[in-house]
């Protein structure tokens, strides 16, 4: 049985505005099996992009890919 693709989004999004700072997909993937789940790399990366295209985070490196908590307006 696989676990909601929305859990894990809701739990990594809390994660990012709790602890700020810089993610990256190792980051956010030992965040995520600490909360309890088991995702692959590409979901990961997908909601990481998904956060950066809501606002909520900013990429700031191409290779290996890192995002920053945005500034609030």
């Amino acid at each position: 049985m696989t676990e909601p693709a929305s859990s894990r989004r809701a739990d990594l999004e809390r994660a990012v505005h709790r602890y700020g700072g810089y993610w990256d997909t190792e980051h956010s993937l030992r965040t995520l099996r600490d909360a309890g789940h088991d995702p692959q790399d590409k979901h990961i990366r997908r909601i990481l992009r998904d956060l950066a295209g809501a606002g909520w985070l900013v990429k700031v490196e191409d290779r290996p890919v890192r995002y920053l908590l945005a500034e609030p307006e």
